[in-house]
């Protein structure tokens, strides 16, 4: 089978991966230079399928008005006249209720851990390095209030078999020693032990070398234009010709509604803009050992070989990819006050990226209504975390094969 793929990032490079490790002719097109040079550049570096959650949840809408309020406060709004906006926000909001939380959540947390156990896999098959590390997430509470609320996501990594630590102030410590110098900032941490972290884009760019190796055809600045039904197949046309293949994947990210919409296929996908710092590490004792996610700012600390990625903000600007200092101030605080003296904040590199987020959380994967043509996208701030199994997962249904887990209800269908 010869399958198109638009998008080089790290859901179109895993989606390519596992296609031509099953023996079928795959081209990637991208507009970029290289592959993960845009959303997948600079993430939180998270591997976390426990902490997988939506953020439509019971009492968001009472939060939202508080974190608009707070002077580092996670969330920013920047109205648009793009009626897109508006309906995708009364979409998230109607997803804020206990029931469908815990239904979102359950579908985000069974992709995301199949997702870890196929990059597990991975790691066996080829030889890749991305500044990998496997100890842990720290969702660190600076107030008992936060503590208290951890009933409801508990319940969830119960039932799903997830395993955590209900942690106090020392046990947070013992995790994470460089937060005994601001011990006083918190009360205590939710932590999984079995999530992961790494550099995004570094596994994303060695992937796509090993899946050049297998024969994949990565044509980069080749800006999309259109898609279109080409008898048995999709056709594909760009700046530098037309691309046809039997099956066509958009993985776009926050940009595939833009090129579905012609078709008469409306997506609820839309940008949230996130931030991140990357900071060079100045002392390794004080700096963190994994991820800790400042539950307050929703901010997360990662380490990065010699680095630490810290990265967070929810900003609702539409395409919008302007580097705000506000932003970056808010980034550089969380870090500071829980790591003084870890890392050199003045050489610290800035960076923003659209986040593809869907109004109930789950991505988006599967066929769409015109035959040959599917879709893998809308996985918002998960992207990274549930790359190899969205990839597998894709690969799967484009060759008709049977996946490993439950995806029907990832599909567009449920928007039905």
């Amino acid at each position: 089978m010869k399958v198109v793929i638009l998008g080089a990032g790290v859901i179109g490079v895993t989606s390519a991966y596992y296609l031509a490790r099953a023996g079928h002719e795959v081209t990637v097109l991208d507009r970029q230079e290289g592959a993960a040079l845009e959303t997948s550049f600079a993430n939180a570096g998270e591997i976390s399928p426990g902490y997988s959650s939506p953020w439509a949840g019971p009492g968001v809408p009472i939060k939202a008005v508080k974190w608009l309020l707070m002077k580092y406060g996670p969330l920013a709004v920047r109205p648009h006249l793009d009626p897109r906006m508006w309906v995708w926000i009364a979409q998230m909001l109607r997803n804020c209720t206990t029931a469908r939380y815990a239904l979102n959540k359950e579908r985000m947390v069974r992709l995301a851990e199949y997702s870890r156990d196929t990059l597990d896999a991975l790691r066996s098959e080829i030889d890749i390095a991305y500044d990998g590390r496997a100890l842990g997430t720290l969702q660190l509470f600076r107030k008992q209030s936060q503590l208290d609320a951890t009933a409801s996501d508990i319940a969830v990594l119960k039932e799903l078999g997830v395993p955590y630590e209900l942690l106090d102030r020392e046990g947070c410590i013992r995790v994470e020693p460089g937060l005994r110098a601001t011990q006083e900032k918190f009360v205590g941490g939710l932590r999984l032990p079995g999530d992961e972290t790494g550099d995004c884009f570094m596994f994303t760019t060695r992937l796509a070398e090993h899946a050049a190796q297998k024969g994949v055809d990565f044509r980069y600045k080749t800006s999309i234009q259109s898609i279109a039904r080409s008898g048995d197949g999709v056709t594909v046309l760009t700046d530098t010709g037309e691309f046809r293949g039997d099956a066509c994947i958009v993985a776009l990210g926050s940009y595939s509604p833009h090129l579905l919409r012609p078709l008469g296929i409306s997506i609820p996908v839309y940008p949230v803009k996130g931030y991140s710092i990357t900071v060079p590490i100045v002392d390794e004792a004080a700096a963190p050992t994994s991820t800790i996610m400042d539950e307050t700012y929703k901010i997360a600390i990662t380490r990065l070989g010699s680095r630490i990625r810290v990265g967070g903000t929810a900003e609702l600007s539409g395409y919008d990819r302007t580097l705000r200092p506000g932003r970056r101030l808010a980034l550089e605080h969380s870090v500071t006050d829980l790591f003084p003296g870890a890392g050199d904040i003045r050489r610290a590199t800035f960076w923003t990226g659209l986040r593809p987020m869907t109004p109930d959380g789950p991505p988006i994967i599967g066929a769409t209504s015109i035959p040959g043509l599917y879709l893998n996208t809308g996985h918002g701030t998960l992207g990274w975390t549930m790359a190899c199994g969205s990839g597998r997962l894709i690969a799967d249904i484009v060759a008709g094969e049977r996946p490993n887990i439950q995806w029907d209800d990832l599909s567009m269908a449920r928007y039905r």
